[in-house]
Order: C-alpha cells, then structure tokens, then sequence
C-alpha cells in the first residue's frame, strides 16, 4: 500500500498559463494540470515539445472548469466537472470559459511537457 499527498508533489512542472503537479509511483505517475484561461497547448506546448499536436495519451478525471479537444481528424468533445476521458495521441486543447481546468490524469502527464526527440 502507498499514498503521497498531491499537495506535496513529488515533481512540478510550471510555464505561464499551466502547471502540473506529479505523484510518482513504481509503473505509473498521477499528474493534476492546472490550466489557465487563455491556455492552448498549440499555442502554450507546441513550441515547446516541438510537435505538430499533442502525441501523450491522456485518462483522466475532470475536476473543474472545462477542457475543449480536437483531434487530428477534426473530431471535437468538451470536458467538464465530474467527467472521466479517454484521449489518444493526435490533438490540441483549450481551456472554455474563465475558469481553470484543473484534471487527474492517469497516464500521459510523464510526458507532458516534454520536448519530443527528433
């Protein structure tokens, strides 16, 4: 059995209109973004992760303010309080409206935010 406290992260990684809070265990790491209004990933991640679109897999657990996702193929799904998505690889987000987004995720927030390999 193991517990961490996301209020006392094991890691952060924090740029102007995000930040994400890391719980890591042994195979999988827990990640709470914070994204602010205005924030963008083709806009805010793009040139960071020097990729055409997000290619980090996302599970997560919504817990406030609402997340808009296109992926590649033009197919477009809002997420707000109380919901749990699947996102493969292959999309852009936005946060709607003027609240943070604030997200669990399960699976992809090893990766997120960090420059791809060329």
């Amino acid at each position: 059995m193991q517990k961490k406290s996301m209020s006392m992260p094991d890691d952060v990684r924090s740029f102007e209109k995000f930040k994400v809070d890391f719980a890591k265990f042994e195979g999988i790491t827990f990640g709470r973004s914070t994204l602010q209004p205005g924030w963008k990933w083709s806009v805010d991640m793009k040139p960071i992760v020097k990729t055409e679109s997000c290619q980090v897999p996302h599970t997560f657990y919504q817990i406030s303010g609402i997340t808009r996702v296109k992926m590649d193929d033009g197919t477009e799904m809002e997420f707000g309080p109380g919901d749990a998505g699947i996102v493969p690889p292959g999309h852009d987000a936005w946060v709607v409206g003027d609240e943070p987004a604030v997200a669990i995720d399960f699976t992809g927030q090893a990766g997120f935010a960090v420059p791809q390999n060329k």
